[in-house]
């Protein structure tokens, strides 16, 4: 079972005298049960650094239409349908725990719209949920986790349950 880590900040002048270098966030939410811990602990963090906020839902396209066009449309809309369900899941979740954030819809792998949207919004931190066999697990497994770290020129942490 993991735990958010608390930072010792007592106000916003302690936080500014010691430099905090996340100022802004990017929460990777998919609604599983790492995703939901991810964005509760990315949450803490945020709202204790007062960092801007943003929340990443996507649309993996990665699946195959099987040669059935209109079965694969139908497939897609439902599927961006519960993605932009996700994404405001996440982002009602964050108000309640009074963070606000920016919502971020994408359709495409994880591997490249994370980096994409991570430098595009200059992140200092991107945080993400992880299980061996969970969601991410398709693109994390083999080398993807190493194309990940590559691409983004900030931190990333990952909320990683057993």
């Amino acid at each position: 079972m993991s735990q958010c880590v608390a930072l010792p900040f007592a106000n916003s002048s302690e936080k500014a005298q010691a430099m905090v270098p996340f100022n802004r966030i990017l929460l990777c939410y998919d609604a599983t049960p790492e995703g939901r811990r991810a964005l509760r602990c990315g949450a803490a963090l945020a709202r204790q650094l007062q960092a801007e906020t943003h929340l990443l839902s996507i649309l993996d396209i990665g699946w195959s239409s099987g040669g059935y066009e209109m079965l694969s449309t139908m497939k897609f809309d439902i599927d961006e349908e519960a993605a932009k369900e996700i994404l405001q899941d996440g982002i009602e979740k964050l108000d309640g725990w009074g963070v606000p954030a920016m919502g971020h819809f994408v359709v495409g792998s994880a591997v490249e719209e994370i980096p994409r949207l991570a430098s595009a919004l200059r992140a200092d931190l991107i945080v993400i949920g992880h299980r061996p066999e969970g969601l991410f697990s398709r693109w994390w497994s083999g080398d993807n986790h190493a194309l990940l770290l590559n691409r983004v020129s900030c931190g990333v942490l990952f909320e990683v349950s057993e």
